[in-house]
């Protein structure tokens, strides 16, 4: 058995070290850092879009303008502005990300030309389950671009997606409720409660209930979420905050529509048109259901003005099942399809310790972080193939308005795993201040200890394990000519073994093999234009290599000899543009191929779903103290729907509006427009085959209580 962590002793460890931090609670006051973020406050104020704190991108209390890669901050007050409830809906804003379709059950996006469906986190700590993420519980979504493995692990080769969650306050009693329905019928209810009980106890419940409707037809569903947190002062320097989140998801498993063979190999393919309503699956068979809980503890305590340590521990549960049909393929007068089932188990327990030292040395500013981290993850995994009736799994059908899909049943086995992966990282980083010129530098130590059992003949399973020791380095350097303005390069690496994101299979071809790597190269600026206007820029490339490639000398194997870049630029401003005009605007330039053979494709290949260019504006205007306009533009250039390079998604321009008005002090009314002017248009896939029809012009009106 592999020497590791056990959750046990995770437990106990991290029980142990905030026990002793709490003892040692002094009445040193907090300092001030009027950077950090201000108190998210359950009602009524508007904070506006812009975003100074980049704690997330160092672990430690840095501003944005101070953290030497490109970031994509939406905040509370912008989601509700565009009547956003889904992070899949968010990222759509965020140039440099493109949504897969994730396969009708899940998050999956491209960042940077990266695909991943485990790049999440939720405060800064691993939400890594394939599933659906809601943001009634969220204040804010952070898209930090680059290799982030220093202060992230694994994975984020492209970039990483962070949840902050909403916190109870010591603010007294407020109370907020939100009701919205649109004009396909899908609605949502939340509450935000918070109660400050003492000067040392506040209470906060976020709950919401939605159901889905669009106008695909059969596609329904419905989530219900309930967060409860609870903030503690343990003394004068020393918080606690416990959350609980309980996400029970249900609904259609909708594969979209295939793509038009036209018979023509010397053009691309585009997406079967005529039958965006059309459900090519079977309505009663086509479900997806997700129930996860997520209990996590923090303890923050500052020893003094410039040492303090937060300890962190989160258990999450995730219990997931998708069943579909889905088609593969038409040529215009059938449509082949096929299906499977799959089940997911899995239990995550996450321990994170940090200690930062803030102080100065002869006038030379240092802010160094120490930190480790021990998990603990365990995943039961089964597929199943799909039954037409007598062992039949593949079946071709009519292409009509209604497709006749016989009654499905679940099929042979055809995956049956248990996986345990055991992680231990430690890490170390230093920000020296110069005055003009900033230096970041770290390193990060991780080890992966995976086992997979292969229970597809349960009486001869087969155990394959494999061991996986990394460092990752940060660089950065950072010139202020002035303290609103900073100039900066970095470089910054990750990694991924070959086991892949999920970590939920280990083949014996794979077991051999090291893990791919990716290094971001990157040069930038960010400028406060004024203390609530924040502009950025950078330039960047990603190179990804040991990518699995097929091994001429020797065929059936394969070799670590493929690779791929991608190259591009990215501008954006956020903030406050004049008095009374709120403003997120982007853009993205992507260029992306694959540079030697691999085993998926030949090198000049371009890369899929990397589309050329991606703007994304979104406007507040309030034109009176009662009254106000919104108004949202997205274009994506075209892209390919996968690496095959047989099928094209159309590039497209969606305009979006809204319009606001406050009745009272505690009443107000919104409405949202989405696709404005009723363009059709294919915005996500997954592969060639599973292409997602965008919705029409749809309606959404909410009415929002303050008490």
């Amino acid at each position: 058995m592999r020497d590791r962590f056990s959750r046990a002793a995770l437990l106990a460890g991290a029980a142990f070290l905030a026990t002793a931090t709490a003892a040692q609670a002094d009445d040193m006051a907090q300092p001030e850092r009027d950077y950090l973020p201000s108190d998210i406050v359950v009602t009524g104020t508007f904070e506006g879009y812009d975003v100074t704190d980049g704690s997330t991108g160092t672990k430690t209390p840095t501003p944005l303008i101070d953290v030497p890669q490109a970031a994509t901050m939406i905040t509370e007050d912008q989601l509700e502005d565009q009547a956003i409830t889904q992070l899949n809906e968010a990222l759509r804003y965020v140039p440099g990300v493109s949504l897969d379709t994730g396969e009708g059950h899940r998050d999956q996006v491209y960042i940077r030309g990266q695909a991943s469906t485990a790049d999440f986190y939720l405060d800064g700590l691993r939400d890594d389950a394939q599933y659906y993420r809601s943001l009634y519980n969220v204040a804010r979504v952070e898209v930090l671009k680059g290799s982030n493995a220093l202060i992230f692990g694994r994975g984020g080769g492209g970039g990483i997606i962070n949840r902050v969650s909403k916190t109870a306050k010591f603010t007294g009693t407020e109370l907020g409720f939100d009701a919205s329905v649109d004009s396909f019928g899908a609605f949502a209810l939340s509450a935000d409660v918070n109660e400050t009980l003492s000067d040392t106890v506040a209470l906060r419940l976020n709950t919401t209930y939605e159901e889905f409707a669009s106008h695909r037809d059969f596609y329904d569903g419905r989530f219900i979420g309930v967060s409860p947190t609870a903030s503690f002062r343990l003394g004068e320097t020393t918080t606690l905050t416990a959350h609980y989140t309980y996400d029970d998801d249900s609904r259609v498993t909708d594969r979209g529509i295939p793509s038009l063979d036209d018979g023509d190999a010397n053009t691309a393919d585009g997406p079967l048109r005529g039958f965006d309503k059309t459900f090519f699956g079977n309505r009663d068979f086509n479900r997806a259901t997700n129930i996860a809980h997520i209990a996590r503890l923090r303890l923050d305590h500052e020893f003094s003005d410039e040492l303090s340590v937060n300890v962190s521990g989160q258990f999450a549960d995730y219990d997931k099942f998708y069943a579909n049909v889905v088609p593969s393929g038409s040529d215009g007068t059938v449509v082949d399809l096929g299906g499977y089932t799959s089940t997911t188990d899995r239990q995550n327990w996450i321990g994170q310790a940090n200690l930062v030292w803030d102080t100065d040395f002869g006038g030379i500013g240092s802010t160094f972080l120490a930190g480790f981290e021990v998990g603990d993850q365990s995943t039961n995994s089964l597929r199943t193939e799909v039954d037409f009736g007598g062992g039949v799994e593949d079946i071709t059908r009519p292409l009509q308005r209604l497709i006749p899909v016989p009654a499905v049943g679940i099929g042979r086995t055809t995956n049956s795993r248990e996986t345990d992966l055991g992680t231990f990282s430690a890490y170390v980083q230093e920000q020296l201040d110069f005055g003009i010129v900033q230096l970041v530098g770290g390193l990060r130590f991780d080890r992966f200890d995976l086992e997979a059992t292969d229970l597809i003949d349960p009486t001869a399973p087969v155990t394959t394990d494999r061991v996986d020791e990394k460092w990752s380095p940060r660089l950065g350097v950072i010139v202020k000519p002035q303290e609103s303005l900073s100039l900066y390069a970095s470089y910054s690496t990750s990694f991924l073994p070959q086991s892949g994101d999920q970590f939920s299979s280990l083949s014996s071809t794979d077991a051999q093999l090291e893990p791919e790597k990716f290094e971001n190269y990157e040069l930038g600026a960010k400028w406060a234009i004024t203390p609530k206007l924040f502009a950025t820029a950078a330039i960047f490339r990603l190179d990804r290599s040991n990518t699995t490639a097929a091994d001429p000398a020797n065929p059936g194997f394969v070799i670590l000899t493929g690779s791929s870049r991608v190259e591009g630029f990215e501008a954006s401003l956020a903030g406050e543009i004049l008095p009374n005009w709120q403003a997120s605007l982007g853009y993205t330039y992507l260029d992306g191929e694959i540079r030697t053979d691999t085993d998926r494709a030949a090198a000049g290949t371009p890369l899929q779903q990397l589309p050329t260019h991606q703007i994304a504006l979104w406007n507040r205007v309030d034109l009176t103290e009662n009254f106000g306009l919104g108004a949202g533009v997205v274009y994506q250039d075209e892209q390919f729907a996968s690496i095959s390079g047989d099928v094209i998604l159309p590039d497209y321009v969606r305009v979006d509006a809204a319009a606001y008005y406050a009745v009272s002090e505690r009443v107000s009314i919104q409405l949202n427009i989405e696709n404005l002017f009723d363009v059709n248009y294919y915005p996500s896939a997954h592969g060639d085959n599973n292409i997602q029809p965008a919705e029409p012009f749809s309606a959404r009106i909410g009415v929002r209580l303050a008490l």
